[in-house]
């Protein structure tokens, strides 16, 4: 609205944009709220205007404007409403200060203005409008109709001030407060003619980058900025500064251009792997997904992160999970468990230390280890109650969520049930898809020892059991059990609609929402794998003859090892299972709320999805930027399982020399040969086929071998056509080799160049006991 005022109370309610411009509306704004903001008041566009009639704008100079004597009306009402007190005299012009554009830099400010000065800096406010810079910023941006006001207000003599921003202005993160400070009044710091001291604030901890400002004022200036940020809905910069301990707050607007990066690589020195969680997430991950995954993550150690997202893929830091076992005491066995669940780490790359000293990483790991603990053994109480009852239960909740008619209805619903359901039945779930880890380690490398490889492989098998009942293979059998016409297609999507590829991404319709999918599925030409089961089982029941051939005292001993691994295996694929289960209940509810609200909540965490279904719709602002950001990460090829430091996925993706196993200067260079780890003994050899996506797999023919970047159970159905089955990731307990192994078919996992030296049509001979692939003239 407008107003014929020249001079306006700084928190009128008629201080808006057309009136007091982007700075003034802003600062009237936050005075209304309640924020500490220096007194003042507006001199408004219609003074600008009144003042500014007939003179020749035109003039970059703008020489018209100190030579035109202010009228007299203007300047009582400006001398009037001044303070005694030394002055910052600021330019707030009408297309300032806006979502999109900020016009930083482009006006004047004029500082330490005492008395009568105060009207000819007014002046050269409003003559700043029409310099050359930004008139030609206007053109570019296309405006063309403006206006300037002017903010007077009282002069922090301040001891430090400095701009915060409420999300990471290098990365891009909104669950991270940037702040910078500088002694004084902080002029330099903006104008970029000095390095402020940095602050980071995320999780209510501080990582300190000086020591101007100590973490509880740190803290203290983080909550003005979330503050702010509610007001304003979105991301804000923030201009403060610090007198005698208190903090004044002098601008805010908001972050223009901030493009969503999503990079943890960026938080520290740290050693990532993507191994086995590439296989279980093996895209980019939409935010909500992200969000869940969170909730279920490993506490920080002493403020370092446990896992990350790089990228829109899920890593985890190995630097941070190393610095626990060595605090505890088990570096050495966390070292050779990595490599059974993770993979080798490639010749010359360094794990790189936390920076704490010991005392800190044992207090910190114990921290951590207190809650594993205590779930573990919860887990082992509940999670057979949970596994036998958890199909009727997933199934009561969505018919609840299906049912839920209002955004009330389904909040109250989340918070009286799917809340608890997420922290409670889904981390147990969680905890029992990680066990057997160990057990299977020792066992594996005792059986090498007396018997060799290819019986160890053989021994190992088994674990689907007489009753059928390995999850891992349980979409693949229950597709051939749907083609003999043992079972109908809703008992098959009952039992095994909830797996498939890429299961944990909960944007991404489940088999069962899909009525074409199995029928695609049983269009496909596959052996039966009985055939495979029944062989395999031969193999193995003539090694555990020879084991008990040659050492007899040894082998029942091993043989109750063999049977408790087996039990062991069949709980933790269960409890994936109805982990994947649970994450499509999650689905259930995001579809649901995107439903009643309108709003695509797959861009938003689970916390702003609640606020949106909470009637407030700022969340929302954010979701076409990191739509943006999902896109543009899904456009790029699968990052390196091994990434240490700084990782930038758009420059790697560029280099034409990049490599697909690690990003690390020191890793030692590639070779030319493909090898990795023993997934499941024997010798295969045949024709390659590279698939690059589990949707591409129907070029498989049957006899050829699988090379892909990584398999998870929506590959199983590929596995009986494949003579062997080759990996960029992997390890002994990744899915390419569990599975092969049941099915006696060779695998070498975790080669890291596979997919990138061989080529569709090579013959190739694949020795899955030695972990090696070698060409075949």
């Amino acid at each position: 609205m407008g107003t014929d005022a020249f001079v306006l109370p700084l928190d009128d309610p008629g201080a808006d944009l057309a009136t007091v411009g982007g700075k003034g509306a802003s600062l009237a704004r936050l005075v209304r709220a309640g924020l500490p903001v220096p007194g003042g008041f507006h001199v408004t566009t219609h003074a600008y205007r009144v003042f500014a009639h007939g003179l020749d704008t035109g003039d970059p100079t703008a020489a018209g404007f100190a030579a035109k004597e202010m009228p007299r009306e203007i300047a009582d009402a400006i001398l009037v409403a001044l303070p005694d007190a030394p002055l910052a005299v600021r330019s707030s012009a009408t297309a300032e200060d806006l979502p999109d554009l900020s016009f930083a830099g482009q006006h004047d400010t004029f500082l330490d203005v005492r008395g009568e000065d105060v009207l000819d800096a007014v002046k050269r406010c409003w003559a700043s409008l029409w310099t050359e810079r930004a008139v030609d910023y206007r053109a570019r941006n296309g405006i063309t109709d403006t206006a300037m006001a002017v903010v007077v207000q009282e002069l922090v003599p301040a001891d430090a001030a400095g701009v915060l921003f409420t999300a990471n202005p290098v990365t891009g993160a909104r669950d991270e407060t940037v702040v910078n400070a500088a002694p004084g009044l902080g002029e330099a710091l903006v104008g970029g003619e000095i390095t402020p001291d940095t602050y980071v604030v995320s999780h209510g901890a501080v990582r300190s980058g000086g020591d101007l400002l100590d973490d509880r004022q740190v803290l203290e200036l983080a909550a003005l900025g979330t503050r702010i940020q509610d007001l304003y809905g979105v991301p804000v910069d923030v201009e403060w500064a610090l007198r005698e301990g208190r903090f004044a707050i002098l601008q805010a607007r908001p972050i223009t251009a901030l493009e969503e990066v999503w990079n943890d690589s960026l938080r520290g020195d740290y050693l990532w792997t993507c191994a086995n969680l590439g296989e279980a997430v093996p895209s980019v991950m939409t935010p909500a997904t992200w969000s869940i995954v969170q909730v279920l993550a490993q506490p920080p150690i002493g403020g370092h992160p446990t896992t990350g997202n790089i990228g829109g893929r899920f890593y985890l830091n190995l630097s941070a999970a190393f610095a626990v076992g060595t605090a505890l005491g088990l570096g050495g066995t966390m070292r050779r468990l990595a490599v059974h669940t993770f993979g080798r780490i490639p010749d010359g790359v360094e794990v790189p230390r936390l920076p704490l000293n010991r005392p800190a990483t044992l207090s910190a790991a114990i921290a951590a280890a207190v809650p594993f603990v205590k779930t573990s053994r919860e887990y082992a109480k509940r999670i057979d109650g949970l596994i036998a009852s958890a199909p009727a239960r997933a199934e009561e909740l969505r018919t609840r969520i299906t049912a839920a008619s209002t955004t009330a209805e389904l909040r109250a619903l989340w918070q009286s049930e799917l809340d608890t359901f997420l922290r409670d039945d889904v981390r147990m779930y969680d905890a029992g898809a990680r066990g057997g880890i160990g057990t299977n380690a020792r066992l594996r490398r005792d059986l090498g020892r007396l018997v060799g490889e290819q019986d160890t492989t053989a021994l190992l098998t088994g674990a689907h059991g007489a009753s059928g009942d390995l999850a891992s293979l349980g979409p693949l059998l229950g597709l051939a059990r749907l083609r003999r016409g043992e079972i109908d297609r809703a008992t098959y999507l009952r039992d095994w609609g909830h797996r498939f590829a890429d299961e944990y991404e909960v944007s991404a319709p489940r088999p069962s929402e899909d009525p074409a999918w199995l029928d695609r599925r049983l269009a496909t030409d596959t052996p039966d794998p009985r055939e495979l089961l029944a062989r395999q089982a031969a193999a193995r029941d003539a090694a555990r003859q020879r084991l008990v051939a040659a050492h007899p005292a040894k082998a029942a001993r091993l043989g109750r090892r063999l049977d408790a691994l087996a039990e062991t295996t069949r709980r933790r694929e269960r409890a994936r299972s109805e982990m994947v289960r649970g994450f499509g209940v999650l689905r259930a509810f995001l579809v649901r709320a995107a439903e009643l609200t309108g709003h695509d909540v797959f861009f938003l965490s689970l916390e702003e999805t609640l606020a949106v279904l909470s009637g407030d719709d700022r969340p929302a602002s954010a979701i076409q930027a990191r739509r943006e950001a999902y896109e543009r990460y899904r456009a790029l090829p699968p990052y390196p399982t091994i990434i240490r430091g700084h990782f930038d996925p758009v420059s790697w993706a560029a280099d034409p020399n990049r490599r697909m196993d690690v990003h690390d200067a020191s890793a030692t260079p590639p070779g030319d040969s493909v090898s990795g780890l023993p997934g499941a003994a024997g010798v295969a050899e045949g024709v390659a086929r590279v698939i690059a996506s589990v949707e591409d797999g129907d070029a498989l023919r049957t006899g050829e071998i699988l090379v892909t970047t990584v398999t998870n159970i929506g590959w199983t159905p590929l596995f009986p056509r494949a003579a062997a089955v080759v990996t960029d990731v992997g390890a002994p307990l990744s899915h390419a080799a569990i599975v092969a192994r049941e099915l006696g078919i060779p695998a070498v996992v975790g080669c890291g160049n596979a997919t990138t030296r061989i080529r569709t049509g090579d013959r190739i001979r694949v020795d899955g006991g030695l972990g090696t692939v070698t060409p075949v003239d």
